[in-house]
């Protein structure tokens, strides 16, 4: 049995630039940080005993005898491109909902393709597995998604992810000392709004003609720069809401579907009360709202923003991990193959009579 960790993410600054149609042509990047709330995924060979070959558990069972039957589309996709055949268990559960904007589809995808290697004794490369997590949701679904979410999930840790026009990723820890790390956390709240979307749908009111909002992906980029020079100075650390207040308002720009009159309320509220800056995080349309608060006005915000789910939360150093590994033992590999091997000679002998 093998129980994988992974990481969810916040996204910073750059979101939008890291989509293949514009990073191919223009290149871009993003500031990113994995936090402490996971999706945790645990993978077993199923026993030969049950009728069904493959199982799956997550907010609904699936029962299946073949890949084609699974209606999920990361655990069919991924045990596809694993050319996975032999029975299996997958149970999955996470400390966020889904389609809330943390990254969480592709956080699953990461740790299912990490639990899968595990399981067959083998250990993949950070960088493989955010490459193969990436194909998986942009070639094998067909998913409209970026190239960040895979990559804060498998590597970790608070990153200055670069995206080339070669196709290239770049993953790049930023140096923070331990109190400017402190202190940017100690500014960060983050709210759930309940509503919930799935991101691939918001990306495509925008995505499909990103060149003509070149001005302002050109814009968004220039502000990981701004954001990573402001962070490593000893400049007063306000001016990172103050500059992810102009990030938010220029992602709303991008598409109507961004943003929605129910998220405006709550985010001018939170100001009125001293937020600074924040954003809806992810691809936008609900989900998470992640806000820039200094300390002195957080319980003035989090009191008018009664209504929502305040989620405390912290930055995490590692990317996708394996916490429990439990190889399958021989006696057993031996012990499953004696068996089908005694259905198939019954088979034979059955067809032997009746002839």
């Amino acid at each position: 049995m093998i129980i994988c960790r992974t990481p969810f993410r916040v996204s910073f600054f750059g979101g939008g630039t890291d989509y293949p149609g514009w990073y191919r042509e223009h290149g871009g990047q993003v500031l990113s940080t994995a936090i402490d709330k996971f999706c945790y995924i645990t993978l077993r060979y199923l026993p030969p005993f049950f009728e069904h070959k493959i199982r799956a558990v997550y907010s609904k069972i699936e029962q299946c005898q073949t890949l084609d039957e699974i209606k999920h589309p990361a655990i069919r996709e991924t045990l596809r491109f694993m050319n996975f055949d032999r029975n299996v268990e997958i149970h999955h559960d996470g400390d966020l909902p889904a389609r809330s904007g943390m990254g969480s589809s592709s956080s699953f995808t990461v740790g299912l393709l990490h639990a899968l290697y595990a399981l067959r004794g083998q250990m993949p490369t950070k960088e493989r597995l955010a490459r193969e997590a990436i194909r998986i949701e942009q070639e094998f679904i067909k998913e409209t998604v970026g190239s960040q979410d895979q990559c804060a999930a498998a590597y970790g840790g608070f990153n200055h992810i670069l995206f080339h026009r070669d196709g290239e990723i770049e993953v790049r820890p930023l140096t923070l000392s331990r109190s400017r790390l402190t202190e940017l956390s100690d500014h960060l709240m983050l709210f759930y709004t309940g509503i919930m979307r799935t991101a691939s749908d918001v990306a495509d009111t925008y995505v499909e003609n990103l060149g003509a909002k070149e001005a302002l992906l050109r814009q968004m980029h220039g502000m990981v720069d701004d954001g990573i020079k402001l962070i490593q100075s000893s400049r007063c650390i306000c001016g990172f809401g103050e500059l992810l207040n102009q990030a938010w308002e220029a992602k709303r720009s991008l598409s109507p579907n961004i943003s929605n009159s129910v998220v405006d309320d709550f985010y001018t509220r939170a100001q009125e009360h001293g937020a600074i800056g924040g954003k809806l995080i992810g691809a936008g349309g609900g989900g998470f709202l992640l806000l820039f608060v200094p300390p002195s006005a957080r319980d003035r915000v989090r009191e008018e923003l009664f209504e929502l789910l305040h989620v405390p939360f912290t930055f995490c150093r590692d990317g996708s991990q394996i916490i429990f590994y439990e190889p399958e033992t021989a006696d057993y590999r031996q012990s499953e193959r004696d068996h089908r091997n005694r259905s198939i000679n019954s088979f034979r002998e059955l067809g032997t009579l009746k002839g």
